[in-house]
């Protein structure tokens, strides 16, 4: 029999729709309770532990008390076998020490739900040792050590139990500056290696950053942008160097890595989170415009979960405008955009190809999934 091991970071991912950009640390634990954040990695380990129910009888779960894998087992029909015991508010000690004892415990297949902060943690404790998965839960999500979406984490941790995944991988963790991250300031650096199960399909891809010889097609984006811009919209501009230089067309300074709102060509709102992004549209008519993450693609789920279902059902598909330089779509390498907006029914709706401009009136279409 099989043996899987389950640990939950039940507090990774609270920043995100909140405008924390993480959860690192008491006191900003604590700030994102104050703004009314709410679990977010119990929800998204669920999402994966369904993708294995058929397994429940063939496979031993062996996971940490309470939030920390116990009870999402048990809601998705596992009979966990329970060890440990946990903080009353869980750190980083509470995931390095579940890792590992569950590599004492024999694990085959370690899966995890957090953030770059808790790779960073099993790395700490199971370095290369263990073949291990993360369910992508967090803010941040720039390693990887991630399957593209709690969906296919569930689905290739299945396909690796039962042998029909005999591939493996060492994926990078990264090291995320959380402080400077607030900041605006996006300081990575490679912390190390995990290993993890390998398919195409199902991992993401570690976040590229933009080249200095981008800047000519950002500048040439943003001038298309300002001149089609009506002062009868507000103007949601998402996280990025690309949206950015949109603001900097307009003469504006930009949260690099938050949502601001411009009307008129002017600011209206600063690093907005999910509440006040909705407060602030209220009526108006509204467009968001948006950019993908390099090398990975993703539109919505990473970095950006201010962006919510909510918000976008308020804008509407048909005002949703993405931009990004060929530079960045070529990174992807014919691979399609990707959606993790936590919703299914969301992502649905977002699916199909969308005109994405990439220069002076200049724009290709390309396909989302």
């Amino acid at each position: 029999m099989k043996r899987l091991g389950l640990i939950v970071n039940p507090i990774a991912g609270m920043g995100g729709r909140v405008g924390l950009k993480g959860t690192d640390g008491p006191e900003v634990l604590e700030e994102a309770l104050r703004r009314g954040a709410s679990p977010w990695a119990p929800a998204r380990a669920r999402e994966a532990l369904e993708n294995l129910s058929q397994l429940k009888k063939e496979i031993e779960m062996i996971t940490y008390p309470h939030r920390m894998g116990e009870e999402v087992a048990w809601s998705c029909g596992f009979s966990p076998r329970v060890i440990g015991d946990i903080s009353s508010i869980t750190n980083s000690s509470d995931t390095k020490r579940a890792a590992c004892e569950m590599i004492k415990e024999g694990v085959d297949l370690l899966l995890f739900a957090g953030g770059d902060g808790t790779a960073r943690d099993i790395y700490d404790a199971v370095g290369e040792s263990k073949v291990v998965l993360g369910i992508p839960a967090g803010v941040k999500i720039h390693s990887a050590a991630f399957a593209s979406s709690p969906s296919c984490a569930g689905e290739l941790a299945k396909m690796y139990l039962e042998g029909k995944v005999k591939r493996i991988f060492k994926a990078e963790v990264m090291d995320i500056d959380e402080e400077d991250f607030r900041k605006g300031i996006l300081s990575a650096r490679l912390y190390g290696y995990l290993v993890i199960p390998y398919e195409e399909r199902h991992v993401q891809r570690v976040k590229m950053g933009s080249s200095a010889h981008e800047r000519y097609y950002q500048e040439a984006i943003a001038q298309t942008i300002v001149e089609q811009m009506s002062h009868d919209f507000f103007y949601l501009i998402g996280p990025g160097t690309t949206t950015r230089a949109i603001a900097e067309r307009l003469g504006l300074p930009k949260t690099l890595l938050g949502v601001d709102i411009i009307s008129k060509n002017c600011i209206v709102g600063k690093d907005l989170n999910e509440s006040e992004l909705i407060e602030k549209i209220g009526e108006k008519k509204a467009k968001l415009i948006i950019t993908p993450i390099g090398g990975q693609g993703y539109l919505f789920g990473r970095g950006n979960q201010q962006l919510s279902p909510r918000v976008i059902e308020v804008v509407g598909r048909e005002n949703i405008i993405i931009v990004a330089t060929r530079e960045k779509i070529h990174s992807l390498q014919g691979r399609p955009l990707l959606l993790d907006t936590g919703d299914e029914k969301m992502d649905a709706s977002l699916r199909g190809y969308w005109r994405i401009i990439t220069g002076y009136h200049e724009s290709i279409v390309y396909k989302c999934v």
